[in-house]
Order: C-alpha cells, then sequence, then structure tokens
C-alpha cells in the first residue's frame, strides 16, 4: 500500500514500552501510518533476546517503528526526550506506576511541560485497590474468571496466545484515535489515558457475568458447557483428520441429514425441534461420529463448503502457513528482522480501501536511528515543527 494513502500520516508517537500490550498499541499505530519512535535504554528493550516462546515478542510487535537510545542517567539525554516529546502527539508507556517519575517522566511533570501531548500508559489495573499490582496476561486471565471458563474448575486453562496483551494494545489504539479526534475537534490539550490488563480481561468475560446476574445460574466453562445446537462438535474424521461441525438452523439440520444419510433423524417424530434434539444429542452424536469417520477431512469440507454449514479442520498455527485463505495476495505480509531476515505475518484484520496494511515494515536494529532523531531535535527548526503539531 502507498503511503499516502494511510491515515495517520504525520502523526508523531513516542513509544516507551515493553513485552507485548504496549508495543502492540505503538505497531497498529505504525501500521496505520503513524511515525513511532521507539526509545530503548542502552541494554536495549529485554524482549529483543528473548527466546522459546518469546522469541516472537519483538520483532512481530516492534516492526515498523524507529529505534532510538537514550540513557537517563546521563541529563543530556533527559532533555534530548522533553525534546522529542515537544514534536510528538503521543506518548505510550507501560512502566510500574512512580517508576517514570524517577526519571523525569511522570504524568504531572509531562503534563506541565507537554499540555498537548496525549499520554497512553498500559497498565496492570486501571486505578483502584489492585492499581499498585504488577500483572501478567496470565495473572488476569486466573482473576477475571477466563481461565476457569476456557478449562475448567478443576483445571483452569489460559488462553492459547498473548490474547489479553494484545487486545490491551488495541484498546489504547481505540482510545489514542479518540484522543486524536477530539483534538482534530478543536482540543488544544492532551489526554491522560489509562488501559488496564485486568479491566480489558474483565471486558471479555462480562458476557459470563451478566449472564448470571441476569438468570442466577453459574456459567458453565467451555469443555462442562450445555450445547445450544444438536451437533456442535470435534469428530474424528477418516485417518488421523478431526473436524468441527456446526449445524445451527433448521435448513442447516435438513440438508446434513440429507447429505450423509442420516434420513432416520428426519423421519424420527421425537426430533421435529432443535430442543428436542438437544435433548437428543447422547443418540444422535454417536450416529454422527460413525458417519463422519468414513470420509477424510479435504472430503468432509468440501461437501460442508457446499452445504453452506460451518465447519473447520483442527488446525495448528504452522498449518497456517500453507492455508489457502491465508496465502491469498495480501493475507499474509514480508517483514524484515533486525538482522534482516525476512518473516511472514499475517495482515492486520482490516482493508483500507481494498488494500492490506503491513507489506515491507522492518525491525530496526538497536539505536538505529539515534543520530538521525538527535539531529532533528536539535535542529533550527524544532520550534515551527512542535509548534504545527500543537496546532
Amino acid at each position: 500500500m502507498a503511503e499516502t494513502g494511510l491515515p495517520l500520516e504525520g502523526v508523531r508517537v513516542v513509544e516507551m514500552t515493553h513485552m507485548v500490550m504496549g508495543p502492540t498499541c505503538g505497531m497498529i499505530l505504525a501500521q496505520l501510518g503513524a511515525e513511532v519512535i521507539k526509545v530503548e535504554p542502552p541494554a536495549g528493550d529485554k524482549t529483543r533476546s528473548l527466546g522459546g516462546m518469546g522469541t516472537a515478542f519483538f520483532p512481530l510487535f516492534n516492526r515498523g517503528k524507529r529505534s532510538v537510545v537514550l540513557d537517563f542517567e546521563v541529563p543530556e539525554d533527559r532533555d534530548t526526550m522533553h525534546r522529542l516529546l515537544e514534536t510528538a502527539d503521543v506518548f505510550l508507556e507501560n512502566f510500574r506506576d512512580g517508576l517514570l517519575e524517577k526519571q523525569g517522566l511522570g504524568a504531572e511533570e509531562l503534563r506541565r511541560r507537554h499540555p498537548h501531548l496525549i499520554i497512553a500508559g498500559h497498565k496492570g489495573f486501571l486505578s483502584g485497590p489492585y492499581e499498585h499490582r504488577p500483572a501478567l496476561d496470565e495473572v488476569v486471565q486466573m482473576m477475571s474468571g477466563l481461565a476457569a471458563m476456557t478449562g475448567t474448575k478443576e483445571k483452569p486453562q489460559r488462553v492459547g496466545s498473548s490474547a489479553n496483551d494484545i487486545m490491551g494494545g488495541m484498546f489504547g489504539v481505540i482510545a489514542i484515535l479518540a484522543a486524536l479526534y477530539q483534538k482534530r475537534g478543536g482540543k488544544r490539550d492532551g489526554a491522560d489515558i489509562r488501559i488496564g490488563l485486568f479491566e480489558n480481561c474483565l471486558f471479555l468475560v462480562a458476557q459470563h457475568m451478566v449472564e448470571y446476574e441476569m438468570t442466577g445460574n453459574k456459567p458453565r466453562s467451555m469443555p462442562e458447557r450445555e450445547h445450544a445446537w444438536p451437533i456442535y462438535d470435534i469428530f474424528d474424521a477418516a485417518g488421523e483428520g478431526r473436524i468441527f461441525i456446526g449445524v445451527v438452523t433448521e435448513g442447516h439440520w435438513q440438508a446434513f441429514c440429507r447429505e450423509f444419510g442420516l434420513n432416520e433423524f428426519l423421519d424420527d417424530p421425537a426430533l421435529r425441534t432443535t430442543t428436542d434434539r438437544i435433548l437428543a444429542r447422547p443418540r444422535i452424536l454417536p450416529r454422527v461420529a460413525e458417519i463422519i469417520r468414513q470420509w477424510n477431512v479435504a472430503e468432509l469440507s468440501q461437501k460442508l463448503d457446499a452445504l453452506n454449514i460451518c465447519f473447520s479442520p483442527i488446525n495448528r498455527p504452522e498449518d497456517l502457513l500453507a492455508d489457502p485463505h491465508v496465502l491469498r495476495p495480501g493475507g499474509l505480509v514480508t517483514n524484515v528482522t533486525a538482522d534482516g531476515k525476512p518473516f511472514h505475518v499475517p495482515t492486520l484484520p482490516i482493508e483500507w480501501n481494498g488494500d492490506h496494511l503491513g507489506e515491507g515494515l522492518k525491525v530496526a536494529p538497536l539505536g538505529a536511528d539515534t543520530s538521525a532523531v538527535r539531529a532533528e531535535v536539535d535542529s533550527n527548526d524544532i520550534t515551527s515543527k512542535a509548534a504545527g503539531r500543537r496546532a
């Protein structure tokens, strides 16, 4: 996509974040066209060197950003930071409360020196009794009940990705866009935004909280829940394949039974309604499983697709690198790591005027842009640039 088509062009973001939630926010803003300058300590963001399940953290969530190294033990670098913030529209951070105050970058100091600035702090909790606590994705999943809903009462289970951290970064983007829109309407001052990881997870389980409040029934976890449909399950196919099938409408039920030779169900007066079929799941499912085992996943997929019935093979993440829809033009974008190696990433889940975002983004080597940014903030036109951003 041509850069001239990106909606956040001209917006400058200064980012001091690490791990996943804060960097996700900056990464999305960068893909939408903002200039994101990531300020790192001399040793670099610690996630640059993570291995194992953390290997992807830095390249994935820091694509498209510039890297500047500043040492806040050095007064000159603190001054450079403030001169940089004078030119910025947004400041992202995700440090424990009180830490940035020690470096002269607390919210009160920033508001005094840079009243135009939109400050977005990604925290473990919003203001309240727990605001002092550190938090991790898995911690808040346990606290919020999401882990209990994903697993069972006896064995709570976290979601199989950093879903909550990533969604927290997305809420950061939403709030920042709202603040930018407000400034566009004539508001000259910035905004103080706090995004809570726990509250983000609470938002995810709100449906279960409201269900309990409205019905008095304790929500059952996903493995233990009562099904709302007669066929909404995983089945073994021929060979080693497995497939999920969801038959959720009257038309689907009729078509499914005809296609797979289950006329005994269509002729059974005890299975006239969806409720009848749900109550009869103990006898319906073994018969369906027997039939499904006669075809492989590819054959089943073709049949179910033709019937417009919801289905999915049981994939693992690595399987998606060969999926025809993922491999469609624009489905994956090619980006480049800090040491020059290409890697493939799913595009942002939006299309902008028919185009996909994020192709060709690079991960900056540590401090790659320090000299250029220093020269810019020290240039003679710094005052006019800052005034232009505040206007």
